[in-house]
């Protein structure tokens, strides 16, 4: 069995909007809903979870209710690594994997959901997408992490990008932030992470660099950039628009 986590707790300063920053409109819809329109056509899970937090948590009912959600609160901000562990208590003995989505990434398809819920996860894949570079509306992926890949060309860690050297900034493989993972193995590493970082939060996405220290093979679906953008600015909007 297979659930979805949506991350949904973000505010909407950097948008300069007063909304939740999913609930802030794109072509005249808050954009959530275009990311909850494909989760119910992919069919993977019947009632996702959705991580809010106490200040946002009934305006976004409000807005969501015509799905059937699981409504988990983040106490406070601190990280994508605390959103998903707060969420791991209401997961069903019987679920065996979990995808992890965002719900400011409003282009993302069901096919896509489909296809990376179904990879058997010994530890956790990842989804990524590859630019040709920076230019244009490619240059909305600057400020995203990127896939450090080591020998064999295999994923070895994921750098956010407040915490990348010049070299790293230079990588073309962006992460999405979507990733699945055997729930069991993310239950028990999830406890592992640390927020010695810049922001000085608990990163989801370090569980790639300790599922590669543990000797796991690190899986990456890649998808177009097209369906990747994510929505983090008002910048990122009128991209999304134009799209």
């Amino acid at each position: 069995m297979t659930r979805i986590i949506i991350l949904a707790a973000g505010k909407g300063t950097r948008m300069d909007s007063e909304l939740p920053k999913v609930l802030v409109p794109l072509k005249g819809r808050p954009m959530i809903k275009y990311l909850m329109d494909s989760v119910v056509a992919s069919q993977v899970d019947p009632r996702p979870l959705i991580v809010v937090s106490a200040d946002n948590k009934e305006i976004i009912s409000q807005a969501l209710s015509e799905y059937d959600l699981e409504y988990v609160i983040q106490d406070k901000q601190l990280g994508t690594g605390h959103a998903v562990n707060c969420a791991i208590p209401y997961l069903s003995p019987d679920a065996n994997t979990v995808l992890v989505l965002y719900g400011d990434q409003p282009f993302l398809t069901s096919h896509s959901i489909k296809i990376f819920a179904a990879f058997e996860q010994t530890a956790l894949t990842i989804m990524t997408t590859i630019v040709p570079d920076f230019e244009g509306w490619h240059h909305n992926f600057w400020p995203l992490g990127r896939i450090v890949r080591g020998s064999e060309n295999n994923v070895e860690r994921i750098v956010e990008f407040k915490d990348a050297n010049e070299e790293e900034k230079m990588i073309t493989e962006i992460n999405l932030g979507f990733m699945c993972f055997n729930k069991n193995w993310l239950a028990k590493n999830l406890t592992s992470l640390r927020n010695n970082n810049n922001q000085q939060e608990y990163y989801l996405t370090d569980l790639v660099k300790i599922a590669f220290s543990q000797g796991h093979s690190i899986k990456a679906v890649s998808i177009d950039p097209r369906e990747s953008l994510g929505i983090n600015s008002g910048k990122d909007l009128q991209a999304a628009e134009a799209l």
